[in-house]
């Protein structure tokens, strides 16, 4: 058996980066792993959430569902209701995620089954580029009577074309 090709994956220790880049580069990684983790949130079980923070080059950084008021309205103050229209803003931003989610579900499905569909064509068109010399030895005694056949109509059909070639030329 093989060695591995890559290490897999790691268990990387808990201490500051040294590398400047390698920071850049991981931060960039776990930032977009917040966002999917924080939007899976949301969507499973349907809770506010609301996450800030700044880059090693200090550029800040925030993802808020439904909307930043709404969750900085609700943790300034956890006991009171929200505002009417804080409400109304929070239920349409709600709406607008579902129906995108459900979009990006439909466009997913589409993609997949689009895959599916050019696997089964690279198949179909793999399997029909075997030819005759391929596959003769598999052929039964029928298959080879009708094969010789086919062989003999097709130099017929030849001879008559290069006959027709030659006397118009």
């Amino acid at each position: 058996m093989e060695g591995k090709k890559t290490r897999g994956r790691q268990k990387i220790p808990m201490k500051k980066i040294e590398s400047e880049d390698d920071r850049y580069a991981t931060f960039s990684k776990r930032r977009s792993g917040l966002y999917k983790k924080a939007s899976e949130l949301v969507k499973l079980c349907n809770v506010d959430v609301g996450i800030v923070f700044f880059s090693p080059t200090g550029k800040p950084f925030s993802f808020f569902h439904p909307t930043s008021e709404a969750i900085i309205d609700r943790f300034l103050n956890p006991n009171i209701q929200l505002s009417e229209s804080t409400s109304l803003i929070a239920a349409n931003a709600r709406n607008k995620v579902n129906q995108l989610n459900n979009r990006k579900e439909v466009f997913d499905n589409i993609k997949e089954v689009a895959s599916a569909q050019s696997r089964l064509l690279d198949n179909m068109k793999e399997n029909s580029q075997r030819y005759w010399w391929e596959s003769i030895e598999q052929f039964n005694a029928d298959e080879v009577t009708k094969f010789e056949a086919w062989l003999s109509t097709t130099v017929f059909n030849i001879n008559n074309r290069l006959e027709q070639l030659e006397n118009e030329a």
